[in-house]
Order: structure tokens, then C-alpha cells, then sequence
């Protein structure tokens, strides 16, 4: 039997926007905010009430950033999140919200607003990926959050220079799943940190790009923007159809080859 995932019962039928925290306004996060922009206006377009999304990113923008990232001259100095939200409201008309700072992923500093049903990361280090699954260990079965605040998914982005992968895990131990006859459903997805030993990975911190040609010989000019689409397809996935057959991909764009996470 095919194995499926069947999505969370509050993200189909919320009484509030679907809260996002979204980890990152870089090379791949300011696409997947664009991608997430346009994933609200279909779901509103079809009496979903959408998405709220929060960016953090404590970073300013710098002349590497533009080209690869989705920043201009005339946003130089400026907050990455302060300048991606700014625009996505000001073009949508939305009320999402910039958070200039990291995220706090300690557990006694965060607070119920720093919750969302859905956390998407989208940084370039190990530490920050250990330290966010384990503070969503901690807060995921705290059941004093309403519900447009309760931890649900964990989707991930990763990638190299002209490699990627993006991992869509289960926050909860499980979801509850329906019974069905025609697929074997799964009520856990495992988490990027999961299938990745990151502890075991020693990486040095290349630290920020002087130079958009420097940038480009860490990551290809695609790579993050390839990945935000295949990853949010997922997201679009899960509020369309209800349910996914797949929770993320790898990706190569050396060969050209994307290779499905089957659930």
C-alpha cells in the first residue's frame, strides 16, 4: 500500500491564519517568503484564511546579497526581514511581521509568541538546526498554546553549492491520521536533523561573502530558489490535497536530477 501523510486537521480547517515562523531572509529564505506570499493568496482565494508569517533574520543587507538573493541596491544597510516584510505587505497588503534578531530557541526565553504551527528554517550553519529541534522537543507537547500557536510541522532547507535537500517533519510525536483502506498512512515524519547525524558533522563557518562572484562559488545562483519552489510545492500539497506522498526532495543541479523523500 502507498504511505501518506495526512495533513494536521487545523491546517485544512483553521479559525485563524495558519502561523509560520520562518528562520532565515537569505539566499533561500527570501524566496520561500515570496513563494509563502503566494500560497496565502491562493488559500484566501479559495476561504482559506491564509497564512501569518513571521520572519527573523538579525543581518543587514550587503552588495553580495544582491543577485542571489532578493534584494536591490536601495535596500543596502537595511534588516533583511524589516525590508522582505515591508515589501511582501506593502505588494499583498498582508500584515506579517519582521522580527530584526534571531530566533530565541532557548525554551525559558521564548514566549507563546514566538510559537507557530509551522517553523520553516532556512540557515546555514549545524548549530542552528540542532538547537531548533531541540527547543521544538521541548515546547511541541505543551498544551496551554491555542491552537493557532501549537508547534505541528518542521520544514527544513539545506543545500551546497549546487546540491540541496528540503525535509518536512512532524513536530508532534504524531499526527492523527484517518483510517484508510487504499493507503498505509503515517502519523510521524522524521525531522532534517533526523536523517542528518549533525553532530557527528564538523563544519567551519565560511562567514559572510565580500562579493556576489565570492557568494556564487559557495552557492549557485539557483540552487535556493529551485529549492524554495520544490519545498513549498510540498507546503501547497498539504493544504490542497489534504495529504503528501512525499515530505521532501534532494536535489542535484549539477545533473539536473531531483530525487523524491517518499513519506
Amino acid at each position: 500500500m502507498k504511505r501518506v501523510h495526512y495533513t494536521h486537521n487545523y491546517l485544512i480547517n483553521p479559525q485563524h491564519p495558519v502561523t509560520v515562523n520562518l528562520i532565515g531572509g537569505g539566499g533561500t529564505g527570501s524566496q520561500v517568503l515570496t513563494c509563502l506570499a503566494r500560497l496565502d493568496v491562493t488559500l484566501r482565494a479559495l476561504n482559506h484564511p491564509g497564512l501569518f508569517v513571521t520572519l527573523y533574520d538579525p543581518d543587514e543587507v550587503t552588495g553580495a546579497n544582491i543577485g542571489r538573493q532578493l534584494f536591490g541596491y536601495s535596500d543596502l544597510g537595511l534588516n533583511k526581514a524589516v525590508c522582505l516584510i515591508s515589501r511582501i505587505n506593502n505588494f499583498f497588503g498582508n500584515d506579517w511581521r519582521a522580527i530584526p534578531g534571531l530566533f530565541p530557541a532557548v525554551a525559558k526565553e521564548a514566549k507563546e509568541k514566538n510559537m507557530a504551527n509551522i517553523t520553516i528554517t532556512c540557515t546555514d550553519n549545524v548549530k542552528s538546526r540542532l538547537d531548533m529541534w531541540s527547543f521544538l522537543k521541548t515546547v511541541r507537547d505543551i498544551r496551554d498554546y491555542t491552537d493557532y500557536r501549537t508547534p505541528l510541522y518542521w520544514m527544513d532547507f539545506g543545500n551546497a553549492q549546487t546540491t540541496g535537500q528540503v525535509i518536512m517533519g512532524t513536530v508532534r510525536k504524531k499526527i492523527p491520521q484517518p483510517k484508510s483502506k487504499q493507503y498505509k498512512t503515517v502519523e510521524s515524519l522524521k525531522v532534517i536533523t533526523e536523517y542528518v547525524k549533525y553532530s557527528a558533522v564538523k563544519v567551519e563557518d565560511s562567514g559572510p561573502s565580500c562579493s556576489l562572484a565570492e557568494a556564487l562559488q559557495k552557492q549557485d545562483l539557483f540552487i535556493n530558489s529551485t529549492l524554495a519552489q520544490l519545498g513549498c510545492n510540498i507546503l501547497w500539497k498539504m493544504f490542497r490535497q489534504g495529504m503528501i506522498e512525499h515530505q521532501g526532495v534532494y536535489l542535484n543541479l549539477e545533473t539536473m536530477k531531483v530525487n523524491p523523500v517518499e513519506v
